[in-house]
């Protein structure tokens, strides 16, 4: 089983080179690394360059984007995604290998981050993520997966590759692709699988609503179609009798010459 690490990058120069490096030292090896530059203006491209990495461009700006251009470049097994400021620990990648291999049903894996760069006083703990993802695990009913720390089978991969959302701005794009890949086998959100990931978009106020937000409104947005599914195969199947016995008459009426 090879594995393809897929890490999105827009201009991440002060924190890109601790990610790669850590790759880099694992116990078991990627059999490829993707970096996937979106566009950057800094230094990140020249810093990538010194690793052992294949660089790919993405024009179009976004994670989603980003995350489905270097999930399409992957060419092995499994397909491992990680973000240019977390750092992974070194038996990261043998850990995902040896769940895949003894589970046949998993089609995802994630786990929660770690956080450096926090305030003396906050622990560095991964509550606030298994928090956060152990909720919504209860609305939707399965695990979730966790952009930084996610892998899932390739196979999976292209069962749902045209079928996720496209507009980072209107679903929160990990959840998105729980809930599609979910139909087809096993989520596992692992509490023990941790990385450690910067704090800094958590000093802002904004990712406290906003990344709640947008998770509901996936769920929601993702209810509201299979309802609307559900509606229209339940009108379907009422109307198919209706509609033999239209066809019936119809033929009736054309043999006859009625």
């Amino acid at each position: 089983m090879k594995v393809s690490v897929i890490v999105p990058v827009y201009n991440e120069e002060n924190y890109l080179a601790p990610c790669l490096q850590s790759l880099i030292d694992q116990q078991v090896k990627a059999d490829e690394i993707i970096l996937v530059d979106n566009n950057s203006t800094d230094k990140s491209v020249a810093i990538a360059k010194h690793f052992p990495v294949r660089i790919v461009h993405e024009k179009e700006q976004g994670m989603i984007p980003a995350r489905n251009r270097g999930f399409n470049e992957a060419k092995y097994d499994l397909i491992l995604r990680t973000d240019a400021d977390t750092r992974v620990h070194t038996d990261w990648i043998k850990r995902i290998k040896q769940e895949f291999i003894k589970n046949k049903e998993l089609v995802a894996l994630s786990g929660p981050a770690h956080f450096y760069g926090v305030p003396k006083i906050v622990p560095a703990a991964d509550w606030p993520t298994n928090l956060f993802f152990s909720l919504f695990n209860q609305i939707i009913g399965h695990d979730c997966l966790f952009g930084p720390n996610m892998a899932l089978r390739r196979t999976a991969w292209d069962l749902v590759k045209n079928e996720v959302c496209l507009d980072d701005e209107k679903v929160h794009e990990d959840i998105d692709l729980a809930l599609h890949i979910a139909k087809y086998g096993q989520v596992k959100f692992d509490t023990d699988l941790i990385v450690t990931s910067s704090f800094r978009r958590w000093k802002k106020i904004t990712p406290y609503y906003e990344y709640p937000y947008r998770a509901i409104k996936t769920i929601q947005q993702h209810r509201q179609a299979v309802l609307l599914a559900n509606r229209k195969r339940i009108m379907a199947s009422s109307m198919l009798p209706q509609t033999k016995k239209i066809i019936k008459r119809l033929r009736s009426i054309t043999l006859t010459g009625e």
